[in-house]
């Protein structure tokens, strides 16, 4: 049963991020938006909220529970790792395989300066957030003045993007999906739906996120009791890979499409979006778990594997202002290096901590 609601949990979570996404990126083209910003605020926000709202959930309803909260702080740790390493390697693959119907082959034509500024914002948030970590007790009042200077870091972020300009001309969007259902509004323009309808499938699809949160974090608590597993593992392990589908779904197509400042953005936005916003939850909410100890030292130890692969992607990249989409498969090898040790780990043959 529990596996069944899990299952649930996921379709309800994914449904409701994809019609967010398509809300969102049809505000972007009201707002009339520079393509930084639609694919690192506004589609990035809209793809992370599924990894976002089960930390919120978990920690923030779960009552205090020290189970629930390891939830939510591995759901926390789990969103940039995944992002860093997974997502990269899927979307370099993507490249690779559709190189013979992309213009640039498997070259990326991304705006590096894009990707700058947002790994920029990253490695600061992130670096912040993990060193509130390792605080000592008697200095954990800091970890308020870490959640505020990270709120005011990504509002800065947003900022930035925002302030951007916008060059000329516009990327196709895919229809806006409740559209159909505005007869009045598409009788007026059957192309471009009104702000109202608009409004309603967001609404709509943040019901959807929250609700498939809230049965997610229900059945990870149940399924890692029955078999035994930390609670915070599971989460770190299994949440991200699928409530990040919506990034890499849409990164996908994005690249297929030959909108590769899009697809890399939407990636590198959401990993600033989680290094700040649900850290802050994790941090006023429950700062007492989000704490290097040996029981948390695997799960941390996630985060040193996100910053090595921002690293040996985005380095080479600041450096020589071009990307190819073979460089993200470093993605896959370092995701697949932090999952012999989490094995190794659960069958004793390592230990961290």
């Amino acid at each position: 049963m529990d596996a069944v609601l899990l299952a649930i949990a996921f379709l309800v979570i994914l449904a409701g991020a994809e019609l967010f996404t398509n809300g969102i990126e049809w505000f972007g083209r009201k707002l009339e938006v520079a393509e930084g910003a639609v694919g690192s605020v506004l589609a990035a926000v809209g793809t992370a909220l599924p990894e976002t709202m089960i930390p919120i959930i978990a920690i923030g309803f779960g009552g205090g529970a020290k189970a629930t909260d390891e939830v939510g702080i591995g759901a926390v740790l789990g969103a940039p790792f995944m992002l860093s390493t997974l997502a990269m390697f899927v979307t370099g693959i993507g490249v690779i395989g559709y190189r013979n119907r992309r213009v640039t082959g498997t070259a990326m034509s991304v705006d590096t300066g894009v990707l700058v500024h947002d790994i920029k914002y990253f490695v600061v948030a992130y670096s912040l957030a993990i060193a509130a970590a390792f605080l000592p007790d008697g200095l954990s009042f800091l970890k308020w003045f870490v959640a505020i200077t990270l709120a005011v870091i990504y509002g800065v972020y947003v900022k930035g993007h925002f302030d951007a300009k916008r060059e000329a001309g516009e990327d196709d969007l895919a229809p806006l999906r409740f559209h159909r259902l505005d007869r009045s509004g598409r009788v007026t323009d059957p192309e471009v739906p009104r702000l109202r309808i608009v409004t309603f499938q967001v609404v709509a699809a943040l019901a959807c996120i929250v609700g498939g949160a809230y049965l997610f974090v229900g059945a990870v608590n149940s399924i890692a009791a029955s078999l035994g597993v930390s609670e915070l593992l599971l989460a770190l392990v299994i949440a991200p890979i699928a409530t990040e589908l919506p990034e890499k779904f849409n990164s996908l197509i994005w690249v297929r499409q030959g909108k590769d400042t899009l697809a890399m953005g939407n990636i590198t936005g959401a990993m600033v979006f989680q290094s700040a916003i649900p850290t802050i939850v994790a941090l006023v909410l429950a700062g007492s778990v989000w704490h290097v100890s040996s029981d948390s030292a695997l799960a941390f130890a996630s985060a040193f594997m996100a910053l090595a692969a921002v690293a040996a992607v985005f380095g080479p990249m600041a450096r020589r202002h071009t990307l190819d989409g073979k460089a993200l498969l470093v993605g896959g090898v370092l995701y697949v290096v932090y999952l012999l040790i989490v094995t190794g780990e659960l069958l004793g043959v390592i230990h961290i901590g």
